[in-house]
């Protein structure tokens, strides 16, 4: 865990579908904002038919950019939508990733979100590389997060307990 200045970043190991505390959270989307494997998987099974319907009017979106729906069927207020890089195609892959993170929060303080959860963005089928992915994801979100006025709390939801570990210790050396 990290704590500076009145706001906290967490690691869990977990479904992100399953964030019950959380007001918003993210989704590792398709440019058409539809559903697909993994994460977008996870949460549009969650969430139900009108979060495709939804994500229709706003799509498609490009790498780095990230829009806002409602929850429905899930327990969060939102779900913020980013496009992450495919590594090796979409380049600058690291300016685009961090971008995700910084447009995710921006949209999460927009509508005074106290909270929100990441997955780790493109590191599944979109083949960013984990460490690397974590590194950007971190750092962007530490320099960013104190900017905000409203959100307080980060949460990074890991799929697996070896990658939640990494996070943990990668935040640790803060």
């Amino acid at each position: 865990m990290w704590k500076r200045n009145g706001k906290k970043m967490e690691v869990v190991y977990g479904d992100i579908a399953d964030q019950k505390d959380i007001d918003a959270v993210v989704n590792a989307a398709n440019a058409e904002l539809q559903t697909g494997g993994g994460v977008a998987g996870a949460i549009h099974r969650a969430a139900g038919p009108a979060l495709a319907e939804a994500g229709e009017k706003l799509a498609p979106i490009k790498p780095g950019e990230a829009v806002l729906t409602d929850g429905f069927n899930l327990p969060n207020d939102y779900v913020i939508h980013c496009l992450g890089p495919v590594y090796h195609r979409d380049s600058p892959a690291d300016v685009l990733l961090a971008s995700c993170y910084r447009e995710a929060l921006a949209r999460a303080e927009e509508k005074q979100c106290t909270s929100i959860a990441f997955p780790a963005i493109s590191t599944g089928a979109f083949g960013y590389p984990f460490q690397s992915a974590m590194r950007t994801a971190i750092t962007t979100v530490m320099e960013t997060v104190d900017k905000l006025e409203h959100v307080k709390l980060v949460r990074f939801v890991l799929f697996s307990e070896g990658e939640a570990e990494e996070y943990r210790l990668f935040l640790a050396e803060d």
